[in-house]
């Protein structure tokens, strides 16, 4: 009888220390996010010529933009609110002021690549030459 009470005991808790975790993991409610944030973190590149996969990035900075404004970008912050303010749009961040700028035609072609408030982005634009990058009204190629 006491094989019998001893066998019992051992085979209930072995069922109990394996069978135990998996019941608690099935009824456990979904983990909360690691963040409040959506992430945002961008790749920015530059390069001389017509096109980012010939020419290879000459300069490259990382902007991370949550929690808060990081990364090896000059100017993270203002970067970063700008983004936000064109809800992430690349395009109205490259128009071009009223700089005087030559013509030589001397391409620079920049890229962003990575994450922005959650959504996968990929974005290049060649620009004619260095004055042209350097004259749009925003700090995001400003690198």
């Amino acid at each position: 009888m006491r094989n019998t009470a001893r066998w019992a005991a051992t085979l209930g808790l072995t069922a109990t220390a394996v069978c135990g975790p998996l019941t608690g993991s099935a009824l456990a409610a979904p983990a909360a996010p690691a963040s409040l944030y959506a992430p945002s973190a961008l790749v920015l590149t530059q390069g001389h010529g017509e096109s980012a996969a010939a020419v290879g990035p000459a300069r490259a900075v990382t902007l991370s933009c949550a929690p808060r404004p990081s990364g090896t970008h000059p100017a993270p912050a203002q970067a970063c609110a700008e983004l936000r303010a064109t809800d992430g749009d690349f395009e109205a961040l490259t128009v071009t002021g009223d700089a005087w700028c030559t013509k030589q035609y001397d391409p620079v072609v920049v890229t962003v690549d990575g994450v922005w408030q959650g959504k996968r982005v990929s974005y290049e634009r060649l620009f004619s030459n260095e004055c042209v990058k350097n004259s749009a009204r925003s700090t995001l190629f400003a690198f």
